[in-house]
């Protein structure tokens, strides 16, 4: 792994903020053209921190708005733009300190993940409280993304490079497909159906999908990561 620290013992991992960061999402390339630009544009009273807030903001608005949906799916309207907002407020902060060279590492890596974490667990919840989802796959989602967070922070310490890109689809990305299933749910309703006397939706499909994705790439890098580690560690005789 080029750049990376010596797995034999000879230098220790990098930790957390310090960890070379690597990506693959396919809105990668677009958002490195992009968040620059939006926060060069930004007056100088914003701060990191604002856009951190406004996220979590966002995220909540988002559950509140499934929850509401319940009611009325008009509701979704607003789910819509605060995905919109959260994709501007998360993905910004950080960008924003690296245009203005006023980084602080370790308060950002950990601020960042805590707000993530919080994010995805009450719009996976929002989400379970809406009728376009079950609660068990808005659990099984939320579960799937904190088990996939930890690993995460077990290989940045271990091999110290922060690789946070499980595949080709990330938060950006999953954010995408969140309106497209909204505006799909306003304009001809869930599309429920029954398997074995459970009513499905859309949504549940592609939760269904995602968490089983998720099992199925957690175990390929646990895989991976442990047959590395044993080939740089090998046992003792």
């Amino acid at each position: 792994m080029e750049g990376a620290p010596s797995q034999t013992g000879g230098e220790t991992p990098r930790l957390g903020a310090d960890a070379e960061r690597q990506s693959t999402f396919v809105l990668t390339r677009f958002e490195r053209w992009a968040l620059p630009r939006l926060a060069a544009s930004l007056p100088r009273w914003v701060v990191p921190d604002h856009l951190t807030a406004l996220g979590v903001l966002a995220a909540t608005a988002i559950a509140t708005a499934y929850v509401l949906s319940t009611r009325s799916p008009h509701w979704l309207w607003l789910a819509n733009a605060a995905l919109v907002v959260h994709w501007f407020g998360d993905s910004l902060d950080g960008t924003l300190a690296r245009v203005r060279h006023i980084e602080r590492p370790r308060y950002g890596f950990y601020l960042d993940h805590l707000t993530d974490a919080y994010s995805t667990t009450v719009i996976g919840i929002g989400l379970g409280f809406s009728p376009y989802m079950l609660l068990a796959v808005g659990l099984a989602i939320v579960i799937g993304y904190l088990v996939l967070s930890i690993n995460v922070y077990l290989e940045t310490h271990v091999f110290g490079k922060f690789r946070y890109g499980y595949g080709i689809l990330g938060p950006t990305e999953a954010r995408v497909i969140l309106v497209g299933l909204n505006l799909l749910a306003l304009l001809i309703g869930p599309i429920p159906f029954h398997v074995k006397g459970i009513e499905l939706t859309a949504f549940d499909v592609l939760g269904i999908a995602a968490a089983l994705s998720m099992a199925g790439l957690l175990a390929r890098r646990v895989f991976r990561n442990l047959r590395d580690l044993a080939r740089a560690e090998p046992p003792r005789r």
